[in-house]
């Protein structure tokens, strides 16, 4: 059925998308199966699904048009029940779109994922379907009159992305409306690999626009390319209600140095301001913002709705009418001010708005909710707290101050390491001590390998530094041969820094890789090494004189990350050194100073 559609577009896009077909296999779309077989292009891959996904070819098993036909030709319908979407969802995020199976998200390349279904799933997608759109990944859904509609919008993010047909034979008929879609792929912000600069980290942005010109034109297609910087789309939600009267002066004078700022009047950054209280809140128009925000007059009110506010927010301001440009990849940002607790509910609401990749700030005074706030952040460390409103500048330095990053400890425990381990034990202990665990800003994973890798904790099995430390201490040598720190490596892009795992890659944290070994890798650490440093993570490798410091400058991609030691017990003299490179970490976490200056 996308033929058509995907031939027309091969000459002008040849390796411009990664596409997975994820087709509805189950018992109720047997008659209907032939008519949902077709071909792709650029990197396709197919899973089929009922009960459970079953994956027909990768995004990298076939390099020729031909190959991926025949194969799309010789699809067999699967059967099964019942019909688990939610499930299949999940496997694609973990198994399909991911560097080892073919996909080039780490590189930038659009992620298409087109789902052809004919039923309701058994089984919830909301979890799943956030974890995509959390990839960057475009999901098109197109259901029969047997699918859910609301469930098929919400797999999707975006109603327009939704498509339903009465029957499977009736899928010719959305070949524009799919089209159409489909065109929104090539308008994507890519960003270039950053510099990273002790403190401050420069990331310029790439836009592509794809015009496609009238049939009448001698040439029907066209790609023109600019080189722009990013910018930023950002709301404040103001609490406008009669607790609030004494210190709205306060809040206003924040938004005005927030929005001083922002790169208003060369288009980059967009703002718009609501204040909340008894009804919907009302917007006030972006493009007139940075002109009147010593304007804004508060509005009284009750009781307080954060609940109501939130979803007007989302329905009304964070869309494309209202000038968001959040379908051409530009970041959202929601600041909520608020003073008290909320009359109704806020969680389906924030909910929506985490679905929609929205970053949502909430600062509170000593009478809110710290919890509702928590709920309604991004995340819990986005929930900030004041005693009064008149504190708010005192919140900017804290906002301002270095964030945290994500350490993975990755400890060599093969059998050539067991005199040293106590060593290696007492240096990442050390180390644990210099980080910021009890506030949020670090998280910390310990990982043992030899033949293969353990997984002591992960970077979200401990939220205290007490905890970190007790389980490190508490480490015991795994033993084993051959040491494959390959295996490792691609273990570790593949379980550990993901957002499962409790990695804060995605919002942007910096994800740093300490391995410490003794030896030689028996396995080819080049591919694995590769991927790590295309998902940003910065690598510093110690070794011993057993080891090879040409390879643990490969797996670095630094020489100057790679760093040696006579035996394990010479550890602390390298303190110095690691430290000097864990400087050049610089703050990318949940702080507003970080989203004006590097998003």
């Amino acid at each position: 059925v996308l033929s058509e559609h995907l031939h027309h577009k091969r000459e002008v896009l040849d390796s411009v998308r990664d596409i997975v077909f994820l087709l509805d296999g189950s018992d109720g779309t047997r008659n209907g199966f032939p008519a949902i077989v077709d071909d792709g292009k650029d990197r396709v891959s197919v899973v089929q699904y009922s009960s459970d996904p079953a994956v027909q070819f990768y995004l990298n098993t076939y390099t020729t048009k031909r190959e991926v036909l025949d194969s799309v030709r010789g699809l067999r319908h699967k059967g099964g029940r019942p019909l688990n979407t939610g499930a299949a969802l999940r496997y694609l995020r973990d198994n399909v779109f991911t560097a080892s199976a073919g996909s080039r998200q780490p590189q930038g390349v659009p992620q298409v994922l087109i789902l052809i279904t004919g039923g309701r799933s058994f089984d919830s997608i909301d979890e799943p379907a956030s974890a995509l759109k959390q990839l960057g990944v475009l999901t098109i859904a197109i259901g029969t009159r047997g699918s859910d509609p609301r469930e098929l919008q919400t797999i999707t993010g975006e109603p327009s992305h939704a498509v339903s047909v009465s029957d499977f034979t009736d899928l010719p008929n959305v070949q524009e409306q799919l089209s159409s879609v489909m065109s929104t792929v090539l308008m994507r912000v890519t960003p270039l690999t950053p510099t990273v600069t002790g403190k401050n980290m420069i990331s310029q942005w790439i836009v592509f626009f794809c015009f496609v010109l009238q049939n009448s034109c001698g040439c029907k297609e066209r790609v023109q390319f600019y080189h722009v910087p990013a910018g930023k789309d950002v709301v404040f939600l103001l609490d406008g209600s009669d607790a609030t009267r004494t210190g709205f002066p306060a809040m206003r004078d924040f938004v005005q140095k927030q929005v001083e700022t922002l790169s208003v009047d060369d288009g980059k950054d967009r703002v718009s301001g609501c204040s909340v209280q008894q009804r919907s809140s009302r917007p006030v128009l972006s493009e007139h913002i940075h002109h009147k925000k010593r304007g804004l007059r508060h509005r009284g009110g009750r009781p307080l709705n954060t609940g109501a506010a939130l979803q007007y927010v989302r329905d009304n301001v964070f869309t494309n009418s209202s000038g968001s440009r959040r379908l051409q990849g530009v970041p959202q940002i929601l600041i909520l001010l608020t003073g008290g607790r909320s009359f109704d509910n806020v969680d389906s609401p924030a909910s929506a708005l985490k679905q929609q990749g929205i970053y949502v700030i909430g600062i509170g005074t000593r009478t809110s909710d710290a919890r509702e706030l928590q709920k309604i952040s991004y995340e819990p460390s986005y929930a900030l707290s004041v005693s009064e409103f008149t504190d708010l500048p005192s919140v900017q330095e804290k906002l301002s101050s270095p964030a945290g990053k994500d350490v993975v400890f990755l400890l060599d425990g093969s059998d050539t390491t067991r005199t040293g381990f106590p060593a290696m034990r007492d240096f990442v202990q050390k180390q644990v001590e210099t980080l910021s665990v009890d506030d949020g800003k670090d998280r910390v994973s310990v990982v043992q390998y030899s033949s293969d890798p353990a997984v002591q904790f992960y970077l979200n099995t401990y939220t205290t530094k007490r905890e970190v430390l007790d389980s490190v201490r508490g480490l015991r040598h795994k033993g084993g041969r051959p040491l494959n720190t390959g295996a490792a490596l691609r273990y570790l892009r593949d379980n550990v820094f993901t957002a499962s795992a409790g990695s804060r890659q995605p919002q942007g944290v910096p994800q740093v890789l300490i391995l410490i070994t003794g030896g030689r890798s028996f396995d080819s650490i080049d591919e694995p090494a590769s991927a790590l440093k295309q998902l940003g993570v910065l690598t510093i490798a110690i070794g011993t004189r057993g080891s090879d410091p040409r390879e643990l400058q490969t797996i670095t991609g630094e020489p100057s990350h790679a760093v040696s030691v006579s035996d394990f017990t010479d550890l602390p003299n390298v303190q110095e050194q690691l430290s000097s490179v864990m400087s050049t970490v610089s703050s990318a976490g949940p702080n507003i100073d970080h989203w004006w200056k590097i998003i």
